[in-house]
């Protein structure tokens, strides 16, 4: 009996130290990222570049080819923001600093009124997952030198970078018409996910139809607070907004892998009060518990079966 209570401690001990060794692509295996600045990923030379920009981020020092790659949309309404705002940079340094490729990217903002009319907004939405394809294509074209995994690739976003990731691979240009003109025909030959991507990263976004989801069997984790009153939480009465809560309902329906953390109490941006030009280190340390949580899910879903363990 004291024999077997010996082996059963030294199992409990042998269990927590393996605990305690850095997973990558789950725990930060690496103390420091490396950022490559305006690297233009647009298809046409003669357009204005600033629009098709991205910032590479990885971890600096690291020898494996063949990363996961996440590519990382602003918020803003689809009317203002950049990757260089705190958040991009956060998520960017964070998730590299676990192992992944993250790339930072500029889109088309809308020259309309994205914030007061909801067809500006989905003509935008439209406009930016377009460009979300067109970096997909890009960065898998140079996936060799990047050293990316072209088949882990994932979209993610706040607020409306969120509903660009979630809008690129469950729904498609021709639905999103729809909503901006409700005349036009369905079309039967629609072809969903046309990037393949691997899992979704949305915070604090909506997709505009949760009828949607069906259209794709892609993993989702989200994070919302559960105050928000940009992007609703559930959904909001009088325009096609639905949350994060609305969507892990129809996730979980149609049996789609998903997660969610509600930050219960909390507004846009994870904030109590929101604020669109300042956030205090406590949400700041909200945006990185944030990204733990994703990175959490993705490695269940995407690499448990082949997890690579990092000893510092």
């Amino acid at each position: 009996m004291r024999f077997a209570l010996i082996i059963l401690m030294l199992d409990l001990l042998s269990y927590k130290s393996l605990a305690q060794i850095p997973v990558r692509y789950r725990n930060q295996v690496f103390s420091t990222a490396v950022r490559k600045k305006n690297i233009y990923y647009g298809e046409d030379s003669t357009a204005k570049r600033k629009t098709h920009l991205l910032d590479l981020y990885e971890p600096a020092g690291d020898s494996i080819t063949g990363r996961p790659l996440i590519v990382l949309m602003h918020g803003g309404g689809f009317k203002f923001g950049s990757k260089n705002t705190s958040r991009m940079k956060i998520w960017g340094k964070h998730f590299a600093k676990k192992g992944y490729v993250c790339a930072a990217i500029n889109y088309r903002l809308s020259k309309k009124n994205p914030l007061r009319n909801f067809e500006d907004l989905a003509e935008g939405c439209r406009d930016a997952s377009e460009d979300a394809i067109t970096v997909v294509k890009y960065l898998k074209k140079h996936a060799r030198e990047f050293n990316i995994d072209s088949s882990r690739i994932i979209l993610a976003g706040h607020s409306a970078g969120g509903m660009i990731a979630l809008q690129t691979v469950y729904s498609s240009a021709p639905e999103i018409n729809r909503l901006i003109k409700k005349d036009i025909p369905a079309d039967s030959k629609i072809k969903h996910n046309p990037a393949r991507i691997a899992a979704i990263i949305n915070f604090w976004g909506a997709v505009y139809d949760t009828s949607w989801l069906a259209n794709a069997k892609v993993p989702i984790v989200s994070v919302h607070g559960s105050k928000d009153r940009v992007v609703p939480y559930n959904f909001k009465n009088g325009n096609p907004i639905f949350g994060s809560a609305a969507i892990q309902r129809t996730a979980d329906r149609l049996k789609i892998p998903n997660a969610l953390k509600t930050y219960s109490g909390k507004g846009h941006e994870l904030q109590k009060h929101f604020n669109p030009v300042y956030a205090g280190p406590v949400a700041r340390k909200r945006w990185r518990a944030a990204a733990d949580f994703a990175a959490d899910f993705l490695f269940f879903q995407l690499f448990s079966n082949s997890a690579i363990s990092f000893r510092n």
